[in-house]
């Protein structure tokens, strides 16, 4: 028996269809799970967004979100989101304090705006508006290795990443600054007197290493007689 090859599809076996959307007009995470009873919005979403919220109508106990209990649902908000340019849409969506994304769509919404889901793609098809919508899977990226030598550079994708999820950003920006420099008073009188030896430019350095061209050889040899005679 020779092994199956792996088809250029079987990524979707394993995926999780969680691709990006935009609230208020920043990119944020979202799932879409048929096994969630409602829709739900993190608290973490509400907050840095700013979305108005108010008592739930049946409040209620969730203890599958998150570790450490049950969690009390008693707040909802309505939440207006857009995928790609052609789908924008609103929904109520229960706040709860989650990790996994921003927003989930749960069954309430695959009720109301008849979505189909094909098992094998992992494509999500539904009309609004008049105007069939077919929302696909985004492949899971590749995991980056660091490598061996550690670099200070941040890369523009990371750095749009880290701008998404934080409110604050502080720059760190290099500056040159002359710095005036203390002479002792004893040698200023001496700087004064050679000025003409000293140069107007200092180098930066040390100059650079250079084989000696030049030797002196001494030899045991005597060149001078002195005469000890005496008149």
């Amino acid at each position: 028996m020779t092994p199956r090859a792996v088809a250029d599809d079987e990524w979707l076996r394993n995926n999780i269809f969680q691709p990006k959307c935009t609230i208020l007009g920043k990119v944020c995470r979202f799932m879409i799970d048929a096994g969630s009873c409602e829709n739900i919005v993190s608290v973490e979403a509400v907050q840095k967004l700013g979305l108005a919220t108010e008592q739930h109508p049946r409040p209620y106990k969730l203890a599958w979100l998150k570790k450490g209990g049950e969690v009390k649902v008693s707040k909802r908000a309505l939440v207006t989101f857009s995928i790609g340019a052609n789908y924008k849409d609103s929904v109520w969506c229960d706040v709860v304090a989650m990790d996994a994304c921003h927003l989930l769509l749960g069954r309430p919404w695959q009720f109301d705006r008849g979505v189909v889901h094909d098992g094998i793609t992992n494509k999500y098809t539904l009309m609004f508006k008049g105007v069939k919508i077919v929302l696909v899977p985004a492949k899971d990226p590749e995991e980056v290795k660091p490598t061996k030598e550690s670099s200070s550079l941040l890369s523009l994708a990371r750095f749009e990443d880290e701008l998404q999820d934080s409110e604050v950003v502080y720059i760190l920006m290099g500056k040159e600054v002359d710095r005036d420099i203390d002479v002792p008073e004893a040698a200023i009188s001496i700087v004064k007197e050679f000025c003409d030896v000293f140069p107007d430019e200092m180098p930066e350095g040390l100059p650079p290493l250079r084989d000696i061209q030049h030797r002196l050889t001494l030899s045991p040899v005597r060149h001078y007689l002195i005469d000890h005679t005496t008149e």
